[in-house]
């Protein structure tokens, strides 16, 4: 009874994981990432609602940098890309010159979860969206691990 009671739920998280499918809603549509559903597991630097809200990253102008000089958009994405490479279970997905998707699996169940980054030129900073796509809380890990990908981004910015 005792063992059933562990491996029932177990087996039940393990087949909603494996069910998980990349949402077909990602990318940048009218200069914007995809919103958070209203759940907390997702957070975003476009976000209304300071429950879900984090900062955008620095696109660091000349002289806030090792290097003089403004980025581009481009070297931008390839640092963030190297920092997701840096990140136990991460793993770029897409990446243009502009914008990056990379995945994030939880170690035990292999849960899923999509992080977002674009260069958004307009506003001169990195928007990011992170979100589980499965269950509705995640203790926290999305604004943990943006907030991880955040300081090895500016060590690797030098600022």
């Amino acid at each position: 009874m005792t063992v059933a009671m562990f491996v029932v739920p177990v087996a039940g998280l393990a087949m909603l994981s494996a069910g998980s499918r990349q949402p077909e809603e990602l990318g940048v549509a009218d200069g914007k990432l995809r919103a958070c559903p209203d759940s907390p597991n997702c957070v975003s630097s476009q976000a209304t609602n300071a429950s879900q809200r984090v900062e955008p990253f620095a696109w660091p102008p000349a002289g806030e940098r090792r290097e003089p000089g403004p980025i581009p958009a481009s070297t931008a994405i390839q640092y963030l890309a190297d920092v997701v490479a840096e990140v136990p279970r991460g793993k770029v997905i897409r990446q243009t010159d502009n914008y990056l998707h990379a995945e994030f699996t939880s170690l035990i169940f292999r849960f899923v979860d999509d992080v977002e980054f674009f260069a958004d030129d307009g506003a001169g900073v990195v928007q990011v969206r992170s979100a589980s796509r499965v269950g509705r809380s995640d203790l926290g890990a999305n604004r943990r691990r943006v907030e991880t990908l955040r300081a090895k981004y500016h060590d690797r910015l030098g600022t």
